[in-house]
């Protein structure tokens, strides 16, 4: 490997660590560690300008991958249910119960490749095809909810915790439900496409090309 790549290598890597962090301190980014895989970095040898642009595009990629999922956006709503439950055809109880949540969105860049990557000379446009938005767990506030039980059954503690749970199941399916919406979706893809424009956008910036810009999609 030449002077020169080792020291484009090096400073890509530096400009993307230093975007994830500004990331995480500002916009909330957050990743989980995975294995790491070699990328493909050959490029077709057309011109100066063709090689460096592959190689910096590469180098971004093989970041991003090393880092596996990368946290677009959250959401906090709140979920209200409600069970019952006889004894004997002769007692009842009933419990109600609203709790907060948090749900994340992530994207998945294990799978990221320099195929997903497109680079138009001509327009100085890159394209980055992302794969779909994953969900992560609910993350319930319990510390935050509130409970209401009535009827004979709110005695026996026994049965309060039986509904308890049972309605955490159903505030789950609630959550998600929620998490699904039209209108989350849309943000979250929004975020996403912004989030890694700007992990590809520094690092050219860095290596003299300013005016090349990029487009992340969802595939």
């Amino acid at each position: 490997m030449g002077l020169r790549q080792r020291d484009l290598q090096t400073t890509v890597r530096g400009a993307v660590t230093t975007l994830i962090v500004s990331h995480l301190a500002v916009a909330g980014g957050v990743y989980a560690l995975t294995d790491k895989r070699p990328v493909d970095t050959e490029a077709k040898h057309t011109g100066f300008f063709q090689i460096d642009t592959t190689k910096v595009l590469a180098t971004t990629v093989e970041s991003l991958r090393d880092e596996n999922k990368l946290l677009v956006f959250s959401y906090k709503g709140n979920a209200r249910v409600q069970t019952q439950r006889t004894k004997w055809w002769l007692f009842g109880g009933r419990q109600e119960l609203s709790v907060p949540a948090v749900v994340d969105y992530y994207v998945n860049l294990t799978g990221l490749s320099l195929a997903d990557v497109s680079y138009n000379e001509t327009a100085k446009i890159v394209t980055v095809h992302l794969p779909k938005l994953s969900i992560g767990d609910i993350v319930f506030q319990p510390e935050n909810a509130t409970t209401i039980n009535g009827g004979l059954l709110a005695w026996d503690d026994d049965q309060v915790e039986a509904m308890r749970k049972l309605n955490y199941v159903s505030a789950r399916r609630a959550m998600v439900g929620q998490a699904q919406q039209a209108g989350l979706i849309n943000a979250a893809q929004r975020q996403a496409k912004e989030n890694v424009a700007s992990y590809f956008e520094i690092p050219l910036r860095i290596a003299g090309q300013p005016d090349v810009k990029v487009v992340a999609t969802f595939r």
